[in-house]
């Protein structure tokens, strides 16, 4: 059975009259990856700051790593890694002098410390860029050497405060691939994002944060089925199979064009099993069947009343 990495029960706080976290329970599986999704202002923020122990919570329990934020302190930190939303490098100095200065502050020896900076150069497509300064990276670059400024101290979990924002698609698609891979390696990721398709593409579970409190817990697609709309699209090759299939399947919405039925479902395999027995039961094969559920920006929308915010590029 697989451990929890991050474990909070009944978590809250406050600003003076002003509840900012309220009751919130989570749990997060050790190598899975776990997106926190919320409008601005829904508290993501201080629930990171939480569980990296740079704030107390005023109630619950909160363990990461194993261990207790409050009476564990150190032992938290010397487990995880964070990567807030703007790249935390110095522009005076090279990429490989950031990660150097990494080392130095931590205890690896120095032969040690070549060999991972080296490592960290290669792995994060850096190497030509190595001895530039970072004043000369694009914004991909210097997310990409953010993350890897992060990895200098192997955290086995990794905190990732919207680690795309501002950059262009291929930079969003390259940071996916590195994250994927720390993840096979065996690190959990806690991701908060605005881009709900990256939560959609990369988390194994999610968490959605409105005022304070968690509205819905589960895999994206747990997420999509709980929305109305989702349908099973059955397409044909002639119209007589059309007309066949549509006095059978009476609710369905015929699209005349196409040659095709939508018909509503809860997208289960249940229900997906009872729809294919009643078309063979009156000798009906449908030439393409898709089941279309809403995304991810029609659950935010239903769960919170409003579209996701993103920030400009």
């Amino acid at each position: 059975m697989t451990s929890s990495a991050i474990a909070v029960s009944g978590l809250r706080k406050a600003y003076k009259d002003r509840v900012v976290l309220d009751g919130i329970d989570l749990d997060v599986p050790a190598g899975t990856i776990f997106s926190l999704l919320g409008p601005n202002g829904a508290g993501k923020t201080t629930a990171i700051n939480i569980l990296t122990t740079l704030i107390r919570a005023d109630a619950g329990s909160v363990r990461v790593a194993g261990h207790d934020v409050v009476t564990e302190a150190r032992a938290v930190r010397a487990a995880i890694g964070v990567t807030g939303q703007f790249a935390a490098v110095d522009e005076l100095l090279t990429g490989r002098e950031n990660l150097q200065l990494m080392l130095d502050l931590g205890p690896r020896n120095r032969v040690t410390g070549k060999r991972v900076v080296a490592e960290l150069l290669e792995r994060f497509d850096l190497v030509e860029a190595a001895d530039k300064l970072v004043s000369t990276y694009s914004g991909g670059m210097r997310r990409k050497l953010d993350l890897a400024m992060t990895l200098v101290g192997e955290p086995r979990i990794i905190f990732l405060d919207e680690p795309t924002t501002g950059l262009d698609p291929r930079s969003r698609r390259t940071m996916w691939s590195i994250i994927r891979e720390l993840v096979a390696g065996g690190v959990t990721v806690f991701l908060t994002t605005q881009y709900l398709d990256e939560a959609d593409r990369l988390a194994d579970r999610i968490a959605v944060l409105d005022q304070g409190r968690l509205v819905a817990q589960g895999t994206p697609e747990e997420l999509k089925r709980r929305i109305p709309g989702t349908h099973v699209r059955l397409r044909f090759g002639t119209v007589a199979e059309l007309d066949a299939a549509a006095l059978v399947l009476p609710d369905a919405v015929r699209d005349e064009e196409a040659l095709a039925l939508s018909v509503p479902t809860d997208g289960g395999t249940a229900a997906l099993r009872a729809l294919l027995d009643r078309l063979d039961a009156h000798a009906i094969s449908a030439g393409d069947l898709s089941v279309q559920t809403p995304d991810l920006d029609d659950v935010f929308l239903a769960l919170t009343g409003r579209a996701p915010e993103v920030a400009a590029k």
